[in-house]
């Protein structure tokens, strides 16, 4: 059984932390001003404009930052500034149990999706495919807010993931199942491999995102996923968009996923608007979701946080 942490109030507590790359302090405080414009308090790390180079920081430094808000009894909510590189290297400073028995809910994307599935793993929290600090400003899609607050508030469920009106998700393998669903960035998962923290795809289905990457790379980190047996352990997939990538050798997405994901075999949609591209669905890593790929639906079927 997942465990979920509390659902998110008005007026609760927001922990801001650094964990992967920098993020210009100007912009990290008039981010938080919006956050604070929304009716949240917040409290931010010790190293949460540390810049080392593409860094923010030790590895050591922000795992402590990230400690401290699980320790925190007043923070609700853990929103990183941003992803960029470096995430994985907290990993090993993290005390996995002491998360478990404080859970609070962690968002984000891009380089944090290694967080997030470590998180849900090793520590069986539910956390979340959605928002960062970075996205917090006045010109972000009402559609990416609405996810947001709607997965961290008490909405019933089961319901649909939808996506942005005119964004279809698109069906191409038939086939409905069910399962905890875990996944996100590509790059970053891949990195994962042959560590402790290697992604789990055993019974689940697989959300498959990227950004600013040619479609040949694409195609290198998916064969790495299917020899590494990711694709062969999944019930279903979910191919996202891949933001800013460039075809390569006269191929684009759409033929990498044609070619290289349909033959798979396994239940696929393609299409989730979620992670870097203009619309961010909120997916809850970790948590009980249908994949009806015969009907282009994902459906939760459990909620990401618990009730107070």
């Amino acid at each position: 059984m997942a465990i979920k942490p509390l659902a998110l109030q008005r007026g609760d507590t927001v922990g801001i932390v650094t964990l992967g790359s920098p993020l210009a302090p100007a912009t990290i405080d008039a981010r938080i001003a919006y956050l604070q414009s929304l009716g949240l308090n917040v409290v931010v790390g010790r190293h949460i404009y540390d810049e080392n180079g593409f860094l923010a920081g030790t590895a050591r430094e922000r795992a402590e930052d990230l400690m401290s808000m699980f320790a925190d009894p007043n923070v609700r909510l853990i929103l990183p500034s941003r992803g960029g590189v470096g995430v994985e290297g907290i990993l090993p400073y993290l005390d996995f149990g002491f998360i478990r028995r404080h859970p609070k809910i962690v968002s984000g994307y891009s380089d944090i999706t290694v967080l997030l599935n470590a998180l849900t793993q090793l520590s069986g929290i539910v956390t979340l495919h959605s928002l960062m600090l970075i996205d917090f400003r006045p010109d972000t899609p009402p559609y990416n807010f609405a996810q947001f607050f709607t997965a961290t508030s008490l909405e019933a469920v089961p319901r649909a993931l939808d996506n942005p009106p005119g964004i279809p998700l698109v069906p191409k393998v038939p086939g409905n199942v069910s399962g905890p669903i875990v996944g996100g960035n590509l790059t970053s998962l891949t990195g994962t491999l042959g560590t402790p923290y290697e992604i789990d795809t055993r019974g689940k289905i697989l959300l498959l995102e990227e950004v600013h990457e040619p479609v040949n790379t694409v195609f290198r980190y998916l064969e790495q996923l299917r020899l590494a047996g990711k694709f062969r352990d999944c019930r279903g997939i979910v191919m996202g968009e891949c933001t800013g990538c460039q075809d390569a050798y006269g191929k684009s997405y759409e033929d990498v996923i044609n070619e290289f994901v349909v033959p798979l075999g396994k239940p696929l949609v393609t299409g989730l608007a979620s992670g870097h591209g203009m619309y961010k669905a909120a997916v809850p890593i970790g948590a009980f979701v249908n994949l009806n790929a015969d009907e282009g639906t994902l459906t939760w079927l459990e909620p990401a946080v618990a009730y107070i």
